[in-house]
């Protein structure tokens, strides 16, 4: 499936479609059903990272409800871009969990692991809240980029080291609500 891109959008020769809808849609239905299968007859808690992930999550959770209908989900926010495309490896928490999760079975679902900070910070606080296991869910993993090494039990896609947006991810807030996921074109 290509990119629909508005005529007069300025950003179309800047983008590429990496992953089109229906591809995502077929992952997610398959991790869905992995997910499912492991938290069989279990209590899960989804906390969902704000702000990329809350499509993949909605959408995972969706696909869960046949098979899980008691899923509870809480948010928490991890930064570590601010506006730019680097990361400053430096991660801080901007909302955290409204949910004690001491004893509770977690899956902490995620847009994307780059260089693996972020996702140590939040496994790090979550993990001395004593739950009962943590996994970890992404959508995306950019394994080239990685610099410090964190579990991913659920991926979606190991992809290249380029910017992308859409499904959730964005460019400075923008670009977010795209159903496919783009990537810069290389020069």
């Amino acid at each position: 499936m290509t990119e629909k891109i508005k005529p007069g959008n300025e950003d179309n020769n800047e983008w590429e479609t990496l992953l089109g809808e229906s591809v995502i849609e077929a992952r997610v239905q398959e991790l869905a059903a992995e997910i499912a299968e492991n938290y069989k007859d279990k209590k899960l808690l989804v906390v969902c990272v704000l702000r990329g992930a809350f499509i993949f999550t909605a959408d995972i959770l969706r696909e869960l409800n046949d098979h899980l209908p008691d899923v509870e989900v809480d948010f928490i926010a991890v930064s570590s871009y601010g506006e730019g495309e680097q990361s400053t490896r430096a991660p801080r928490i901007e909302k955290d969990l409204n949910t004690n999760i001491e004893g509770r079975e977690v899956l902490i679902v995620e847009d994307i692991v780059d260089s693996g900070y972020s996702f140590e910070k939040l496994l790090k606080m979550l993990w001395s809240r004593n739950p009962k296991s943590i996994k970890t869910c992404a959508l995306l993993s950019k394994p080239s980029r990685r610099e410090v090494e964190v579990p991913i039990d659920f991926l979606g896609f190991s992809i290249e080291d380029r910017w992308v947006e859409g499904y959730g991810l964005d460019s400075g807030q923008k670009g977010r609500g795209r159903k496919n996921i783009v990537a810069k074109r290389q020069s």
